[in-house]
């Protein structure tokens, strides 16, 4: 049975091979463009800085260099039901360098359509094990995000040998940019 966590909770994933899966789902709104959100992932090392460009993952680089991190690639509408983007992470092939996988949703373009995630809604991320498909755990983002355009919704990282999930929901106004800065 999966573990429904709140902000701020941490757990452990205790599967060498899971998925992560992202969804939401967009309110009716009046900006007249559609919506494309996107999942991208930072593998940073001891220091919380990327291990190099390469391991910076998203819709333009869908695999990290041993291929440990796997990006289904971009939904650019989010229709229909479930996860709108996968990204599936073998722990036994990931480079020893990483420490943290920060996944992070930006809104593509937010500025120029005067897009924000207070127009979206049931947001999520889950973790489930890859190869029986059995949820792990789950984090409902239900803060109404009204001005912010990029949201780190949870981050997996490495303590003492043991690999768990911390459910961060924290946004930003300044977009994907922003994280960028942050982790080179």
């Amino acid at each position: 049975m999966a573990i429904n966590l709140q902000k701020g909770q941490r757990e452990n994933i205790n599967a060498p091979k899971f998925t992560v899966g992202l969804g939401w789902d967009i309110n009716n709104t009046s900006t007249g463009t559609a919506f494309d959100l996107d999942a991208s992932l930072f593998l940073l090392g001891e220091n919380k800085k990327l291990i190099s460009d390469n391991h910076f993952i998203f819709y333009n680089n869908l695999e990290s260099p041993d291929k440990a991190v796997i990006h289904s690639g971009d939904n650019l509408t989010g229709d229909g039901a479930g996860d709108d983007e996968q990204i599936k992470i073998d722990l036994t092939k990931i480079d020893p360098a990483v420490k943290e996988i920060t996944v992070v949703v930006t809104i593509h373009e937010a500025d120029s359509r005067r897009q924000n995630f207070g127009q979206v809604r049931n947001s999520f991320i889950r973790i489930f094990n890859t190869d029986t498909n059995e949820e792990i755990l789950k984090y409902e983002l239900d803060e109404d995000f009204s001005i912010e355009t990029a949201v780190e919704f949870g981050r997996i990282y490495n303590r003492n040998g043991e690999w768990k999930f911390e459910a961060v929901g924290a946004g930003q106004r300044e977009g994907l940019e922003k994280f960028v800065s942050i982790y080179q």
